[in-house]
Formats: C-alpha cells, structure tokens, sequence
C-alpha cells in the first residue's frame, strides 16, 4: 500500500525510531513523495530492479457516423528497469561517551541527526541525477528520464534573471515560458525543485507578481506556491558545498550562471518511489549497552527508488541565468 513518511510516522509506537522518521521527514521531498512497497526481490543473491510500464504515448478519442469505425488509436508504453538504492551510513561510540555524558549532550542522538542529514542530501541528489551508468548501486533520477523527452523545454534564448534589472525586464517573459512548459505535462505538478539560488529568484519574483503564496507546513517550514505547486528548494550535495541541481554552463555551451528547474506530478500513475514489499521505508540499527565491546555501532538505513510513470507527469525547463 502506497504511504508517505508522515503515515509511516503515525504506525511508529518507538520513540527513538519516529524521531529518525521526523528527521528524514525534514527533508520537504521526502515529506511529500509517495513510497509504493512493491518490489520483493526473488531468490539468493538477487539484485534490487524493478521492472515498470512508462506511458509514452496516450490514447485518444473521436466522434464516428452510423455505420462507421473509430480509427484505432492504442497508448503506447516502454518497458523501463528502476533499481533500488540502498543508503544510509553508520557511526561509532564508545559507551563511556554516551552513557556519562548524555547529560552534556546525547551522542546517539547527535550521531545520528548528523548522518539522517547526508542522507537526506544524498536522496535529493540522486533524485534528480542519479545514474545506475555511473553508480550501479544508486537509482536513477530525473534528469536522465528527462533529457531529450517532450517535456525537456530549452527556450530559444537563455532568460537573464542574474540582477535585478534583468528581473524587472525578463520575470514576465520567465513566467510566460513556465507556463507553456506546464502545458506540456498532463497537469499541474505538485513540485517545482530548484537550487537555492533559484528559490530566491523566486522569491524576488513573488515580490514583483500577485500570482504566488506564502505558508508553513506543520514542520515550520516555509512553503511558496504558484497555483497548485509547490516551490521547492534543493540543497547541497552531501558532505559538499556544491548544489544538487547545477549553476553552470548553459546549453549553448557558453553562457554561465545558468540552472534548470524540475516539475513532477506525484503520484502513483506519476512520479513516485519504491520500496521492498511488506518492509520498513527506514529502518534503525541501535546499540546494545549493555552487551559487552567498549564501542558501539548504530546504523541507520533507507531502501527506495524512483520511478516516472508516465513521461509528461515530470519535466524540466532549462537556461535560466541566475548567476
């Protein structure tokens, strides 16, 4: 049955587990995506792929006269193998540091926020970039089921947004293009991710256009939305400063400072995750005090992929300068 972690977060009876579901949840992606528990590896050894329909060519339908036949028109689909990732990472204590100094500061749980918070940058960077041809135990991401489909839209001249005169200029023209690209997929999407940078080029945006607004989720993170969707920004990379989604060249190979935006349609007919059948989304490995061994190993663990339903339930807009 599909869930999201605020409903797997509603089952948990273990304090210390939900706290790690909460601080996976902190993550806005990960709060909203949808995890469908379908895959159930078959025999020994087996490897975590999951095989899928894409819809990439819709039916259709007409009006016929007395006596006639509809022409046929069937829906199209490709075949498409998703892998499941699994991630997550592990840390050490010596017992005396968790257990005569817990009233200093809790180890376990500092050990722990630290780690949950690669993860959670690890997810998001794999989400949109993800490529099994360079990392066989990752999953793959947007960006490549994206790149040359319908619903990859490259302006015929990259839009400057870099400055504030160039936002006074071009912000309508921006807006304009967004929408044509939002015409493109089957509806409204639920999310737009973005770099930082790009999140706040929103933001001056909004100050120039009555067409957004403003709220918090029930974690007290801020939420801007543009009609039905989401704005949301995706951070760093993990253990770097570098952003998941990339300021750089444009596709003309020469502009600089330009970034791209992705839209999805959350769902399970359209962008969605998985996970092991019947399993936990999360799963925690916690010390053991009170068994012998002066250091303790926790870890904490998360299994999932990605997966794109229908290929105009996703999209991308390119060559927006910001920089």
């Amino acid at each position: 049955m599909p869930v999201t972690l605020a409903q797997v977060r509603t089952r948990v009876q273990d304090k210390l587990y939900g706290s790690i579901i909460d601080e996976f949840r902190k993550d806005p992606l990960l709060d909203i995506m949808l995890f469908d528990d379908v895959f159930s590896p078959q025999g020994k050894g087996s490897s975590l792929s999951y095989l899928y329909d894409r819809v990439t060519t819709y039916g259709s339908a007409s009006f016929r006269a007395i006596n006639s036949e509809y022409t046929p028109s069937e829906a199209e689909t490709s075949q498409i193998v998703s892998s499941l990732g699994i991630f997550g990472g592990s840390f050490q204590i010596d017992r005396v540091i968790q257990l005569e100094t817990e009233g200093l500061v809790n180890e376990l749980a500092f050990q722990m926020e630290q780690g949950i918070t690669a993860a959670r940058a690890l997810f998001g960077e794999t989400f949109i970039n993800g490529d099994t041809a360079s990392d066989a135990n990752s999953f793959d991401g947007l960006d490549k089921a994206l790149t040359g489909s319908s619903t990859e839209v490259i302006p015929s001249a990259v839009i400057d947004l870099s400055t504030a005169a160039a936002l006074d200029t071009n912000y309508k023209t921006f807006l304009d293009g967004l929408r044509r690209w939002r015409a493109k997929l089957d509806s409204s999407p639920d999310v737009m991710l973005m770099d930082r940078e790009m999140f706040a080029v929103f933001q001056s945006i909004a100050d120039r256009s009555t067409q957004f607004m403003q709220t918090k989720n029930e974690l007290g993170t801020e939420i801007i939305k543009w009609g039905n969707t989401t704005l949301m920004e995706l951070g760093d990379k993990p253990g770097s400063s570098d952003p998941i989604i990339p300021i750089g060249l444009g596709t003309d190979a020469v502009t600089t400072g330009c970034t791209s935006i992705y839209a999805a349609r959350i769902a399970l007919d359209g962008v969605h995750c998985i996970s092991p059948k019947g399993g936990n989304i999360i799963n925690q490995y916690m010390p053991n005090w009170l068994l012998p061994d002066a250091v303790k190993k926790g870890e904490y663990e998360m299994v999932a992929g990605m997966v794109l339903k229908a290929t105009r339930a996703a999209g991308v807009f390119r060559d927006i300068k910001i920089d």
